[in-house]
């Protein structure tokens, strides 16, 4: 019995500790079905999507992070969400393919602080989502050219996404100091390519509504 107890306590510690401090600061880029600007970065998801529901496919360039003691500076993900109706009402269908570059420590923490059960910015997805499809490794490339950031995992995702023109050809049009889950500033971006063709989903988005944010993302806490 003795021994039963002193090989569950590290267990029962670890449990008892919580989720891992984790931080990423990086960029996110994100194409979806709305056939303008999303409105959800303004409404934080009381307003529904222009087409009622919302589907969409995201890349996150991660510059530098760690969860605990893990090292994820340099690694990529790619993220398909699908949601029925209004954001704020969750329901969300969601996946991930994590950085194939990732170690085994690596991708464990990437698929928790994607899946939500990390908490901290992320945390969120454990309440919206629904049904986690599941969180695959495969070759996840984030590419910047110009102005245009690019995201190809494998066959499943090729998209490209460019800044919006605005009045001043050198500068971007941005929505700033909003409340959005994602980082107070969000440039208005449209997509050059949107294909999307996984888990079941055939989707075509080229030419509607993309985002790109300056992320910097922490946990456990708020």
């Amino acid at each position: 019995m003795t021994e039963t107890l002193e090989k569950t306590a590290p267990a029962a510690e670890a449990a008892a500790a919580g989720p891992e401090p984790w931080a990423i600061k990086g960029e996110l880029i994100l194409n979806c079905n709305c056939t303008v600007f999303c409105p959800c970065v303004v409404s934080l998801g009381q307003h529904p999507p222009t087409e009622g529901y919302c589907q969409a496919w995201a890349g996150v360039r991660i510059d530098t992070g760690h969860y605990g003691e893990t090292d994820l500076s340099g690694l990529n993900v790619g993220l398909l969400l699908e949601i029925p109706g209004l954001m704020a009402r969750g329901n969300w269908k969601a996946a991930a393919y994590i950085d194939d570059r990732a170690s085994p420590a690596a991708h464990d923490a990437l698929v928790k602080i994607f899946s939500g059960q990390a908490r901290g910015t992320t945390g969120l997805f454990s309440v919206l989502v629904s049904e986690f499809l599941g969180a695959e490794s495969a070759p996840v490339v984030f590419e910047t050219e110009g102005k245009a950031r690019r995201l190809m995992v494998g066959k499943k995702i090729k998209g490209e996404v460019v800044p919006v023109a605005g009045a001043a050809p050198d500068e971007d049009i941005v929505v700033t100091n909003t409340k959005y889950w994602m980082g107070p500033d969000i440039t208005v971006a449209t997509a050059t390519q949107g294909r999307v063709r996984a888990f079941g989903r055939v989707w075509d988005f080229d030419g509607r509504s993309a985002e790109i944010c300056q992320i910097d993302w922490h946990g456990p806490g708020k």
